[in-house]
């Protein structure tokens, strides 16, 4: 049972899982270090998405075409990123909300690509502790890399007393500019 831990914790960490890895950045590079909380909440609504859709694949409710994820994924860290530079500082509980929804439905689209790693691993009849124990790996792969992203983002700007402004302009943009490429190279 602990290899479904691993395997949700490697999906997420190992740099194989980069388009993961650049989405969680994308998505929490918005947010102020005093908005830690927020950042707990934001990433566990695309956990709660990504399982959604892993229960859904892993009983074939819904079919799983990697052509389209692989396009899909990319768009998604794309359009966070925009939407980190339009509304940045934009603290409003309506923006807060809608960040929460778009994670949620952006969970979604990546689970689909988690799904297919997951399907693999099952030989069970049960799917519900593997299921469980997979999505476990991941959040808490999620959040080590969001622990890694805000010491980082704590050094930039209490240590070298960079703007929080320019940090987001620079992982958005960078974000943007790498889930450009993996889209193009899709295609």
């Amino acid at each position: 049972m602990n290899n479904f831990f691993a395997s949700g914790w490697e999906h997420i960490v190992d740099i194989n899982a980069y388009d993961h890895l650049l989405f969680v950045m994308t998505l929490c590079a918005a947010f102020k270090l005093n908005q830690w909380k927020q950042i707990l909440v934001i990433i566990t609504a695309f956990t709660i998405g990504h399982s959604g859709t892993l229960i859904l694949s892993a009983l074939d409710i819904i079919p799983v075409n990697p052509d389209i994820i692989d396009l899909l994924i990319p768009f998604t860290i794309m359009i966070t990123a925009i939407a980190n530079i339009v509304n940045y500082d934009k603290n409003k509980s309506s923006d807060t909300k809608l960040k929460y929804i778009i994670a949620l439905v952006f969970g979604l689209i990546h689970g689909l690509a988690f799904a297919s790693n997951f399907k693999f691993m099952l030989f069970e009849d049960s799917i519900i502790m593997p299921l469980f124990l997979f999505n476990v790996g991941i959040e808490v792969g999620q959040l080590f890399i969001v622990l890694l992203f805000m010491i980082a983002l704590w050094i930039y700007t209490k240590i070298i007393k960079g703007e929080h402004l320019k940090w987001n302009l620079f992982v958005s943009g960078a974000g943007f500019g790498i889930a450009a490429t993996i889209f193009l190279n899709a295609l």
